[in-house]
């Protein structure tokens, strides 16, 4: 398993400084554990001195880092490195790894009235249930699940234990019990899409659950009924996105977040993790909802002080009112 340092530049561009075209690699490594045989990248400037010491043949650097680069060896300069790093893992496992033959393994169950693409790949004990649609040059890992007319489009990977297309969580109440919503809508996935092992996607009550063109889906994610993802979101592990909440394009979520339902997330916003979305961002931006660690006794104390804030501030206004001072330009 092996590529040379000319394949690699000639498949994914970049300048080879200091390096022999025909000098072998036979994986890829980080800076701290990679060896003689080992490619490797630098894409955070303040880790310059593991670069210095790494014993990789070749790091992928930034222009700005070409010279400290050199002064150790071999380097490729490209624009970005990390972005470079990902298209080399791409081209590794393309010329390495075993290619997924198209088809349907022998233990997968599809319906007779599901279309499956002929150059899809449905994996052991998956199950493609009435209606649903598979589309070109989609792979479906072992034990995924897609329901009753769910579609998927091209080029998307779901990984082991996925679901697409379980019921939403809808009841109404009578005296006391609980009474089931029939879920009449669908999950609708676009191209290029990938979902993590054992993410839920729950179709619509009544519209569809929509998962834009390009969106990654981490481990563990569940997307409540009604949601719709927009083109080139990541959302990481553990995360939440209750019923009709409308996420939109190039949005970050980060893992164990929750995003309550019915809101909307605007274009470009990013998402810390654990926060816990309350109300709808309608401005790009970084946006954290995270209450800081503490030691139980601190917490307990802090919990108490949270519990006294409003009556505080009613009597802080009171006092301003008393003395006449300027009210705040907030309304607060």
């Amino acid at each position: 398993m092996s590529l040379t340092l000319g394949q690699i530049v000639e498949s994914l561009g970049g300048t080879l400084v200091e390096g022999q075209p025909d000098r072998v690699i036979r994986r890829i490594a980080p800076l701290e554990s990679a060896d003689a045989d080992s490619i490797s990248f630098l894409s955070n400037p303040k880790y310059l001195p593991q670069l210095a010491a790494s014993q990789a043949a070749c790091v992928v650097v930034a222009p700005a880092q070409q010279a400290a680069a050199q002064a150790r060896g071999a380097c490729i300069v490209a624009d970005n490195p990390y972005l470079y790093f990902a298209r080399l893992t791409q081209l590794w496992k393309r010329a390495h790894a075993d290619a997924a033959a198209a088809g349907v393994h022998a233990s997968a169950v599809i319906h007779p009235e599901a279309v499956v693409h002929p150059s899809a790949t449905i994996g052991p004990l998956c199950v493609v249930e009435r209606g649903a649609v598979v589309g070109a040059g989609t792979v479906l890992k072992s034990r995924v699940t897609i329901s009753e007319y769910c579609q998927v489009g091209e080029r998307c990977l779901l990984h082991p234990g996925v679901v697409i297309g379980a019921d939403g969580f809808g009841f109404a109440q009578e005296r006391g019990v609980w009474v089931k919503i029939e879920q009449l809508g669908r999950v609708r996935i676009g191209n290029d899409v990938e979902v993590g092992a054992n993410t839920c996607i729950d179709r619509g009550a009544l519209d569809d659950t929509v998962i834009s063109d390009g969106v990654k889906l981490d481990n563990l994610v569940q997307i409540g009924h009604n949601v719709h993802v927009g083109e080139h979101t990541a959302i990481a592990g553990n995360a939440g996105v209750a019923g009709s909440a409308h996420i939109g394009a190039h949005c970050s979520i980060g893992g164990a977040s929750n995003i309550l339902g019915h809101l909307k997330i605007a274009d470009g916003v990013a998402i810390s993790p654990t926060s816990v979305v309350m109300r709808s961002v309608t401005q790009p931006g970084l946006y954290t909802g995270i209450f800081p660690l503490a030691t139980n006794a601190q917490w307990e104390k802090n919990a108490a002080t949270l519990k006294q804030l409003h009556a505080l501030r009613e009597r802080i206004k009171a006092l301003e009112k008393a003395l006449g001072a300027p009210r705040s330009t907030n309304g607060n």
